[in-house]
């Protein structure tokens, strides 16, 4: 296979600051061995670090799988997977928009420290395809240069990697990937994925290509499969819609449970390829969704308290993760974040874990079984436009945590340009939920239970305290 078949630009940008040049990776592994400073030891036992595969659903609500009890869509591939793998039914991404929450899953950081807090600068203060606003873009996606990451971590041990499916953040060599399909800004079309995204609708062919090559150079590989799917536009082929259609279902629903069909079935066929050529035992398969989605009935759109929000719809997605020769299946109760993703494969693959990273390698507990010693999770939520650029909380809407049944929100002022009925903010005091016997969040609890809205609105003010006082549409008593 000729490599340009399918990764298609090699643009080389500027060196990055804090990172480690891949000369000095070396040289620090010839003196020190694999257990260099702050590197976690490959696994005992094994010829080769793992292979990682990260699957990445795109606007799917943690409802829609077989798996999860959903009484109509068909997932048979997840469900197979969920079954072999180490499966946290509670697991959530700390930002309910895809841009920041994918930020999140190449470097390990909460968006409020990444900075990629929305999708896009906000067009209120420089119009699309201004010289202002294709500027803003460009600063939004240098962000990616403050920070090491997975693809970058894991070529310090050798890994060859492949971006597909959808990517904000320029160039696929801008992320460290050393192949890829995105071209990315300012090319025409670089937004969110340029050709990356016809992976799946489209074939398997790039991502599979990709695995022979790693196999045949004898190099272990991360795989960054992020496809448009089941994101709109909802396009599912007919063989799948028509077993939907004949359901009597609103034809916008049809579609979207058509689309998650379609997903899990191009996931199939990314796991059988794995199967084919022998590499199931020795590759970990790490499964999450960017943020959730509830198809509205009535549009091709999302319905409230979905995506964007930091409902259980729009946070709420199941993790696993699946490593034949070194995880045994098992259904966890913990409450798990996407945050924890990276330390966890850069620990898989023997990989340096920066320090700094807030997430939790949860290796250790999936392999003894014992409980995950955090008893709390947080995120967060900022508008799809960006008001500035260089400050996050212009457009903070909300905070909140989860700890065991508890689930507090606390709102925000920041400015909403597009999307304004995704956020009425039009509850004025805190937001509580017993998520065990409410998961729908139906009734708010707040006022009920005084003490333990004080006692987590402290816990969200010490994780992320905010720099600027702002007005809070929810008084939060850490700082009246």
């Amino acid at each position: 296979m000729t490599e340009h078949r399918h990764f298609v630009s090699k643009r080389i940008h500027a060196p990055r600051p804090k990172r480690w040049c891949l000369a000095g990776a070396a040289i620090a592994m010839v003196l020190f061995g694999s257990s260099w400073a702050g590197a976690q030891t490959a696994p005992s036992g094994s010829d080769r670090p793992p292979n990682i595969v990260l699957i990445l659903s795109d606007d799917q609500a943690w409802t829609d799988y077989g798996f999860m009890g959903h009484p109509v869509i068909q997932t048979p591939h997840l469900d197979a997977l969920a079954a072999q793998s180490v499966l946290f039914r509670r697991g959530y991404v700390p930002t309910s928009l895809c841009r920041p929450s994918l930020m999140t899953l190449i470097t390990g950081h909460y968006a409020h420290t990444h900075g990629v807090t929305g999708n896009d600068p906000s067009p209120k203060y420089a119009p699309r395809g201004s010289e202002l606003y294709n500027q803003r873009r460009a600063q939004l996606i240098a962000n990616i240069d403050r920070f090491e990451t997975v693809p970058e971590l894991l070529g310090e041990r050798g890994y060859l990697s492949h971006q597909s499916g959808k990517w904000w953040e320029g160039n696929y060599r801008r992320g460290g990937f050393t192949h890829g399909m995105t071209r990315g800004f300012p090319e025409p079309g670089g937004r969110h994925g340029d050709d990356g995204l016809t992976i799946g609708r489209q074939g398997m062919a790039p991502v599979t290509d990709f695995i022979d090559m790693a196999v045949a150079e004898q190099k272990p590989f991360f795989v960054w499969y992020a496809p448009f799917m089941p994101h709109t536009p909802h396009t599912p082929p007919d063989r799948i819609l028509d077993k939907y259609r004949d359901k009597d279902l609103p034809i916008t629903i049809a579609k979207y449970y058509a689309m998650c069909e379609w997903f899990d079935e191009t996931c199939g066929q990314l796991l059988a390829h794995l199967d084919r050529r022998g590499l199931r035992d020795n590759t970990l398969v790490v499964y999450v969704t960017d943020n959730g989605w509830i198809q509205d009935p009535a549009k091709n759109g999302y319905a409230p308290r979905s995506k964007q929000t930091p409902y259980e719809g729009g946070i709420r997605t199941p993790i696993m993760f699946r490593w034949p020769s070194r995880l045994k299946p098992a259904d966890r109760p913990d409450l798990v974040s996407s945050i924890d993703i990276v330390p966890t494969m850069l620990a898989a693959a023997g990989a340096r874990i920066p320090p700094e990273l807030p997430g939790l390698n949860l290796l250790p507990y999936m392999e003894s079984g014992e409980p995950i010693p955090r008893d709390i999770i947080f995120g967060e939520g900022f508008a799809h436009d960006i008001a500035d650029v260089e400050n996050p909380e212009a457009s903070l809407l909300y905070r909140w945590c989860i700890q065991g049944p508890w689930k507090l929100i606390l709102t925000y002022d920041g400015e909403v340009n597009r999307y304004q009925s995704t956020h009425p903010r039009t509850e004025r005091g805190p937001q509580l939920f017993n998520l065990l016997e409410d998961p729908h969040e139906t009734k708010n609890l707040a006022a009920d239970h005084p003490e333990i809205v004080a006692r987590l609105a402290q816990r969200i003010q010490a994780w992320y305290p905010l720099k600027e006082r702002k007005t809070e549409l929810t008084p939060s008593p850490v700082e009246e």
